[in-house]
C-alpha cells in the first residue's frame, strides 16, 4: 500500500472480506466497535488538523458580510500569519480536535452499526447494502454523531472568529457563554446543523461506499489502492458539501452571532438576512470555492485513514 501495511493477495483477500462481512454481520463483536471508535477519533484528527488554517479562513467569511474571493482568502491568511503567527492559522484547532475526535469517531462507528442493523432488516447480511439504505445509514450516522457533539462545534466556531483576548481556551469559552447567554445558547444554531448533516452525510457515505461498491464490480479487486480510495473520498466530500453549504453558512452564522455584532435569530431569519444583504448566491455559497479545496482533501485523507486502521487492526487482531 505504500502506507506500511503489507497486502499480499490472500491477506489483503481475507481482510477486505472481513470489513465487507463484520458491516452488515448479525453480531458485532466489542473489538470491532472498539476498532471503528479508535479508526474514526484518528481520522478525523488527521483530515481536520490537514485543513484547519482553510477550515478558519472560511468561517471568517463565512460570519461576516466581506465578500469572499481567492485573493481576499490568501490576504486574510497572509495578514493573521503576519500579526499573529505561523501557529495562529490553526488557532481553535485544540477546540476542534476536542468536537472532531468524538465526533468522527462516533459518526463512523455509528455508520458500522446502521449498516449492521440496515442489512440484518433488508435481508444484506454479509453483502453490500442497496443504495436507499446505503444513504440512510450515512445519514443517522451524521445525526447522531452531531446531536451528541454539537455544544463543541460552537465553541469552535466562536474561538475561530474572535481575538485571543476574548476567549483564552476553551473552558473560557463554557465559561463565558454560560454566565452571559446561558446553557441554551450552546445549542444555537443546531436545527440547522441537524438539517445540514442529513446531506452532507449521506451523500458523503453513500459515494464512498458507492464507488467502493463499483470498483470492486469492474477492476475484480475487493480493496482499492490508498490513492483510489482518496479519489473516492475526495469525490464523497465534493457532493457531501456542495449539497449542505447554505445551512452550513447558517449555522455558522447563528453560532456566532453573540460575537460578531449580528443578533441572535431563527433559521427562517438569518436566511432572509443573508439574502438581503448579500445575495442568495453570493451569500449562502460565500466561501464554497474554499470548500471545494478543503473538503475533498479533509473528506479523502478521512475515509483513507479509517478503512486503512481498520485493515491494519485486523491484521493485529489476526
Amino acid at each position: 500500500m505504500g502506507n506500511g501495511v503489507k497486502e499480499g493477495p490472500v491477506g489483503l483477500r481475507e481482510d477486505a472480506e472481513a470489513v465487507l462481512s463484520s458491516s452488515v454481520s448479525s453480531k458485532r463483536d466489542p473489538r470491532q466497535v472498539l476498532s471503528s471508535l479508535l479508526s474514526g477519533a484518528l481520522a478525523g484528527a488527521l483530515a481536520k488538523t490537514a485543513v484547519a488554517p482553510l477550515d478558519r479562513t472560511k468561517i471568517i467569511f463565512q460570519v461576516s458580510s466581506k465578500r469572499f474571493s481567492a485573493k481576499e482568502a490568501f490576504r486574510v491568511l497572509y495578514y493573521t500569519y503576519l500579526n499573529e503567527g505561523f501557529l495562529s492559522l490553526w488557532r481553535g484547532n485544540s477546540a476542534t480536535m476536542v468536537r472532531v475526535v468524538p465526533y468522527a469517531a462516533i459518526q463512523f462507528s455509528a455508520h458500522e452499526e446502521y449498516k449492521r442493523i440496515l442489512g440484518r432488516y433488508y435481508g444484506f447480511r454479509g453483502e453490500a447494502l442497496p443504495p436507499w439504505p446505503r444513504l440512510f445509514a450515512g445519514a443517522l450516522a451524521g445525526m447522531t454523531a452531531a446531536s451528541l457533539t454539537y455544544p463543541l462545534d460552537l465553541v469552535r466556531a466562536r474561538m475561530a472568529v474572535t481575538p485571543k483576548e476574548m476567549y483564552s481556551n476553551i473552558f473560557h469559552v463554557f465559561i463565558r457563554i454560560s454566565r452571559e447567554e446561558g446553557l441554551k445558547t450552546l445549542y444555537h444554531g443546531f436545527t440547522p446543523t441537524l438539517l445540514g448533516v442529513i446531506p452532507y452525510a449521506g451523500l458523503s457515505f453513500f459515494t464512498y461506499e458507492t464507488l467502493k461498491s463499483l470498483h470492486r464490480e469492474y477492476s475484480g479487486r475487493l480493496q482499492p489502492y490508498p490513492f483510489e480510495r482518496m479519489i473516492f473520498g475526495a469525490c464523497a466530500g465534493l457532493i457531501g458539501q456542495s449539497a449542505s453549504y447554505p445551512l452550513d453558512v447558517v449555522r455558522r452564522r447563528m453560532q456566532t452571532a453573540g460575537v460578531t455584532g449580528y443578533p441572535r435569530a431563527s433559521i427562517a431569519c438569518t436566511l432572509r438576512t443573508i439574502v438581503r444583504e448579500e445575495g442568495a448566491v453570493r451569500g449562502l455559497y460565500k466561501g464554497l470555492s474554499m470548500n471545494w479545496l478543503k473538503g475533498p482533501i479533509a473528506v479523502g485523507i478521512s475515509f483513507t485513514t479509517f478503512d486503512l486502521m481498520q485493515i491494519l487492526l485486523r491484521h493485529l487482531q489476526s
